[in-house]
């Protein structure tokens, strides 16, 4: 499974195919009823196909569940390998590995090893930068950071999204692996980005 995909990552998809670039108006944000104020979008919102500067290489949000598969989609043409959402069951087992620990690095939490609110900086970071926090599979940022797309559906035009807690998050409750909750597939989230998980073929000998 792949690291979270970046708005460097997602903008080559965007030139390369002239998908609609990350972005929200007033009217659809208001009407998510969410806790943040449409000007606390206005930082992750792209202008002119390009993405905010100097967040390039900061996780991709304002996606929803169509775009991010659209970009799996995209990728897999590319590169002639198979990449997909992963279902919340991969995610999981990436993020806590076989011995079900309650954090990516352990079961004590640390706020030094995710981008979450207890240290800041309340927004999001470079992809990458919490190499202490990995998984035992490798997987980053399984913690803070944003929540991820799965293709695993809650009913209703819903889908589950994994993370343990956003940037503007805290507390070691909210932050562990094995959080989950829904949003609506259309939604365009500044906490939502997503990841990949890439299928491989065993030959049998």
């Amino acid at each position: 499974m792949c690291n979270l995909v970046t708005n460097e990552d997602y903008a080559k998809f965007v030139s390369a195919t002239g998908h609609r670039a990350p972005d929200v108006d007033k009217a659809t944000w208001d009407g998510y009823r969410l806790n943040h104020r449409f000007p606390e979008t206005r930082p992750f919102a792209w202008t002119g196909g390009q993405p905010p500067k100097g967040r390039e290489k900061h996780p991709v949000v304002l996606v929803s569940k169509a775009d991010a598969e659209a970009y799996a989609k995209w990728l897999s043409e590319q590169t002639g390998q198979t990449w997909t959402l992963p279902s919340e069951q991969q995610w999981e087992k990436a993020a806590r590995g076989l011995d079900g620990r309650r954090y990516p690095w352990g079961d004590e939490f640390d706020p030094a090893k995710l981008n979450s609110h207890n240290k800041g900086p309340n927004t999001t970071m470079p992809a990458g930068c919490f190499a202490d926090g990995a998984s035992p599979f490798g997987m980053l940022e399984a913690t803070g950071q944003v929540f991820e797309w799965t293709t695993s559906t809650a009913g209703a035009a819903r889908t589950i999204v994994r993370g343990g807690g956003g940037w503007d998050d805290s507390g070691c409750g909210v932050c562990r692996a094995a959080a989950r909750h829904s949003r609506p597939d259309d939604i365009k989230h500044i906490l939502v980005g997503f990841r990949l998980a890439r299928s491989t073929t065993i030959t049998p000998n």
